[in-house]
């Protein structure tokens, strides 16, 4: 049996930076040439305990990010004005590259793809939109639909 530094994600061994025990002939002639895996050799071993410390640290630099910007999206409120009818139904439907629009204007520069609008908002009205800042810190803001 021989340890070794999982590079990536291996499917019923393990995650990346996992130290893990195989036998020799799996982690010499299979892992390790294939570039999934290296030897944990105690250097190895030292690199990986650093390179996991700066990666928290980064982790927790950007979660403090993440919750000020939290912290400032609690206090607006997004208003998107759109075509209606009398009825006040909306032409077409309100997506969430309308929203990312209004937070840009606003000064937020949130991805597009980590804003959660309710489906087939298709009326004037308020609404909820998510929005995933970090894995840990979601934030609920309101939404209201205006007609022009």
């Amino acid at each position: 049996m021989v340890e070794i530094i999982l590079k990536q994600d291996i499917h019923k061994l393990g995650d990346k930076d996992d130290i893990v025990k195989v036998k020799n002939g799996y982690a010499l002639n299979y892992l390790i040439p294939k570039g999934y895996a290296v030897l944990a050799t105690p250097s190895a071993k030292k690199v990986l305990a650093e390179n996991i410390k700066q990666a928290e640290y980064r982790q927790a630099k950007i979660k403090g990010k993440a919750l000020e910007t939290a912290e400032l999206l609690k206090n607006i409120t997004i208003k998107i004005e759109t075509l209606a009818g009398k009825d006040g139904k909306i032409f077409g439907s309100v997506t969430n590259l309308q929203v990312h629009n209004f937070l840009k204007e606003n000064g937020f520069d949130v991805d597009k793809r980590r804003i959660s609008v309710p489906r087939d908002i298709r009326s004037i009205g308020s609404y909820t939109v998510t929005i995933t800042l970090h894995k840990e810190v979601k934030v609920e803001v309101p939404l209201e639909i205006i007609a022009k």
